[in-house]
């Protein structure tokens, strides 16, 4: 590589952590071409495909994504996936480096008996759905008057949320007009939250387990013989305010009068329950749980007692599972990209030149955007020390962001670029204001997302589809 060029990196994917390792990096010091590729045609990743819609909050991650990208120094390449349309060792030939930052879009496993019946479903395909992800099916089966949810963290929260919300009261969000339709024929009256330890070992953020609270004509019971305490329990108490004021929420939803909770749904927390099998002929028809009890250190241990709980559907959101990136060595236990903090670790053990992870797919599907940022910059840290020692560099002569697009072009791959998502955003904003105003006072659609996965490519490339010029 001439001294004169700038280092050409690729960062594959394009959500928190893709985004922050290119700022990160753009910021380094370091004369350097960054071009940030996403297999779907919008970016943010799980901001937009894996936060609840009546999240306005946390969506403002969203704006600062945004400012990042708006800047024109990091090149978005949309609708390219790596390792089916163009393979690892072929995006190797164009940049000096690679970052993955391909995340954990996966369920967890859950190996219990009757896990596979007919009803049972893992929370990511759900969360999928009512996100709009344009590879996911436009329908859900909503069915079930009870529903079991099994987990106690954000996601479990989310999803029981989605699931007992009023379909009036998540209009005002850029929730899909499919997921709108779908919502209106759910049944339910009664969704149950199992988690197998207590009160003070949740993974519950304060925020959202506060607004869980405040949904309209849905009551949260919860149940005192479910709420214990020991010494590793008071210990993370003191020692932590989210604890704290997790523990405190659910303390004081123990005081309300049973008597005052008429709503038409019910969103029920049952602490210390660990599932053991799902019943049913075919079909959920019953959950198992296992009664538990705290050991003295914030851990627990069954007890031998049983409940069945009667529900027609259950959901697991026990974690998500990092997916394998195609010519790639992959951890299956960990579901991550095996690396040496930030460096991937070939099948023989040894480091692969000019490849790294990042984020979820690096350390697996724990932390927040905190942590996200933290771990991007060890990574570009490591990429830094490389290129000055001389070890980056691709392996071949066409590098960099135009010879790219060369062979992208020369593929008749349909990419997408900012320019082409700024587009797409102002579509999807149009709609939320041709929708016009709310019934009840409750506003306007911030915006009403495009679902599917070619009318996103057509709108963002100023194509023609389904007869329409976009």
């Amino acid at each position: 590589m001439s001294e004169s060029k700038p280092l050409s990196v690729a960062v594959v994917g394009a959500g928190p952590a893709g985004i922050y390792a290119s700022d990160i990096l753009a910021k380094s010091g370091l004369d350097v071409s960054i071009d940030l590729f996403e297999k779907l045609p919008a970016p943010y990743g799980l901001v937009r495909y894996g936060v609840a819609p009546d999240h306005p909050r946390i969506k403002q991650i969203i704006v600062a994504l945004y400012k990042i990208l708006q800047r024109g120094d990091i090149r978005l390449i949309g609708n390219v996936e790596i390792g089916k349309d163009i393979t690892v060792e072929e995006l190797h030939e164009h940049y000096d480096a690679i970052i993955f930052a391909t995340g954990s879009d996966g369920d967890a496993p859950l190996p219990i008996p009757g896990i596979d019946k007919q009803g049972s479903f893992g929370a990511s395909d759900f969360v999928f759905w009512y996100d709009g992800h344009p590879d996911y099916p436009r329908t859900w089966p909503l069915e079930a008057k009870e529903i079991a949810v099994i987990g106690n963290g954000n996601v479990a929260l989310d999803i029981s949320r989605i699931l007992a919300k009023h379909v009036e009261d998540l209009m005002p969000t850029e929730i899909p007009e499919n997921v709108v339709e779908g919502l209106k024929a759910n049944p339910v009256t009664d969704v149950h939250i199992f988690g197998r330890r207590g009160p003070a070992q949740v993974k519950f953020s304060p925020l959202e387990l506060r607004e869980l609270g405040k949904v309209p004509n849905v009551d949260v019971i919860v149940y005192e013989e479910d709420f214990d305490f020991d010494e590793g329990s008071e210990e993370a108490i003191r020692t932590s305010n989210q604890t704290k004021q997790v523990v405190k929420t659910l303390v004081d939803w123990t005081l309300k009068d049973p008597e005052d909770q008429t709503a038409p749904r019910r969103i029920h927390l049952h602490f210390f329950h660990k599932p053991v099998e799902i019943l049913g002929d075919g079909k959920v028809e019953a959950i198992r749980t296992e009664r538990t009890e705290l050991v003295g250190d914030g851990t627990v241990r069954g007890t031998g007692e049983y409940v069945d709980t009667p529900v027609q559907a259950v959901y697991r959101a026990v974690g998500y599972y990092g997916a394998a990136v195609t010519d790639l060595p992959f951890d299956q236990t960990r579901g991550v990209i095996p690396n040496d903090e930030g460096r991937v670790i070939g099948e023989d053990g040894k480091v692969m030149p000019g490849i790294y992870a990042t984020g979820w797919i690096k350390r697996g599907p724990v932390g927040l955007i905190g942590s996200t940022k933290s771990d991007a910059q060890q990574t570009i840290s490591h990429l830094l020390d490389d290129a000055k020692a001389g070890r980056l560099a691709a392996t071949s002569d066409a590098v960099g962001h135009d010879a790219m697009i060369a062979d992208l072009q020369a593929r008749n791959i349909r990419y997408t670029t900012w320019q082409g998502w700024e587009l797409l955003d102002a579509y999807e904003r149009q709609l939320g204001n041709d929708y016009g105003e709310l019934p009840d006072g409750r506003g306007m659609r911030e915006r009403i997302k495009v679902v599917e996965r070619e009318t996103m490519t057509a709108i963002s490339r100023g194509e023609e589809h389904d007869g329409k010029l976009y």
